[in-house]
């Protein structure tokens, strides 16, 4: 009955598709931010909706809009970068590392056990440990709006995403050229070399370069092309050593950091991104979930599932707690900073879904279906858990300024829900 119907819905015309796409990036953001979800989730509801494996409104492999998501992905990490406070790290630098190395460690330790116990090889589990090692600050307006920047505890957990964000990405830049093409130890220290040589590149020489420019005051139009040039350049260089452009991408936020604090066309390339390029990005990523499929992974790998979500859950709770002991905090501290590391969102998908387009020479993928389609069910689970806890936590928080510490500055990470740290 409905047959003629999908039929001539899956053979709409570009711009039609066009028109259907920006319609569900007016309506459904909007509609998230009143049931308090991140838009990332609706989303990917919106993609699986109308991609292959329900209406087909949009084909699996379009062309144009997968170089969007593709470049949507890019600046996604290339915000993260962009939008984490140096300076607000180095006031708690010590104590953020601190807690970076144990709400890292702990929850890549635990993905891990998970890995294994799923029957994925040492590359692979270490892969899915470090999905579940880094954290996403979308409960950062929660804290801003009760007041609480000035707590020592909330500061040392925003400092720590600066770690977690890099280590995590490290990881994945070293696991996935050893899945592609083997284990060598002559390419694993070439390797290592790359990314000696790489990441300094990038940060100093890229960063330098960058400052140098800013400082002559190009027009807008000019810092726009100069920005996406960054982002490529930083991408292409991460691909040309067999990194993903991911990394290229944040590393290339870090770098120029400080240089762009004042710089015009900053705002219209995040407008743009937050609005076009991002949401495309997690749109396509609905594409590719299989309804049936997810379906079953939920009911025939449920200890998979459980054990990533749970596993999160546990080690980031363990690893504040460690932490709120060896620092001194207070109860209610030690929760809001269990809380501000939970949610993984937009980051962890783009790892996850790179990760599941890595293959070696036998077709194998580095982590399966099952996984991804666990990542996407952490994703939910956490980005409504966090906020909630967050602002039950924070509330009982102490206003007194930081100890010991320079006085916070304001961290620019935006409220718009598509512009999420890794």
């Amino acid at each position: 009955m409905f047959d003629p119907i999908l039929d001539q819905v899956r053979h709409l015309p570009p711009l039609v598709r066009f028109c259907i796409m920006m319609l569900i990036f007016f309506t459904v953001p909007p509609l998230c931010r009143r049931v308090r979800l991140p838009a990332v989730v609706g989303l990917l509801g919106a993609g699986l909706v109308i991609g292959p494996f329900c209406l087909g409104v949009a084909p699996k492999h379009g062309e144009a809009v997968e170089f969007i998501a593709e470049l949507g992905k890019l600046l996604l990490m290339f915000f993260a970068g962009l939008e984490i406070d140096l300076i607000q790290f180095n006031a708690s630098r010590n104590r953020s590392v601190g807690f970076g190395l144990l709400t890292f460690g702990v929850p890549l330790a635990a993905g891990m056990g998970v890995g294994f116990a799923a029957g994925y090889p040492l590359i692979g589990a270490l892969l899915i440990g470090s999905l579940l090692a880094s954290h996403t600050l979308i409960a950062y307006p929660i804290v801003d709006k009760l007041g609480k920047l000035g707590n020592e505890a909330v500061t040392v957990a925003i400092g720590a995403t600066v770690f977690t964000d890099v280590a995590a990405l490290l990881v994945l830049a070293v696991c996935i050229p050893i899945h592609a093409s083997g284990f060598s130890p002559n390419q694993f220290v070439i390797q290592l070399l790359e990314l000696a040589v790489y990441v300094p590149a990038v940060l100093l020489g890229l960063g330098w370069v960058s400052r140098k420019l800013f400082a002559l005051k190009p027009a807008k139009e000019g810092q726009f092309a100069l920005l996406l040039l960054v982002v490529a350049l930083a991408a292409v260089a991460a691909e040309a050593i067999n990194l993903e452009g991911i990394i290229g991408a944040f590393l290339a936020g870090l770098a120029v950091n400080s240089a762009t604090r004042d710089c015009e066309a900053k705002h219209e390339l995040e407008f743009l991104g937050n609005h076009l390029f991002i949401p495309t990005f997690f749109l396509t990523i609905g594409f590719l979930i299989d309804v049936n499929t997810f379906a079953r992974t939920l009911v025939e790998h449920f200890w998979l599932v459980a054990g990533i979500v749970g596993g999160l859950i546990g080690s980031k709770f363990l690893a504040a707690e460690v932490a709120r002991r060896m620092y001194g905090y207070t109860w209610h501290e030690g929760l809001t900073m269990w809380s501000l590391s939970l949610p993984q969102v937009a980051a962890t998908l783009a790892a996850a879904l790179v990760a599941y387009n890595t293959k070696n020479a036998a077709d194998e993928r580095l982590i399966g279906e099952p996984v991804l389609n666990s990542v996407i069910v952490l994703l939910v689970v956490t980005s409504v858990l966090g906020p909630i806890l967050t602002e039950r936590y924070a509330k009982q928080l102490p206003d007194a300024p930081i100890s010991q510490l320079a006085p916070a500055q304001p961290v620019a990470i935006p409220v718009d829900e598509h512009h999420a740290l890794v």
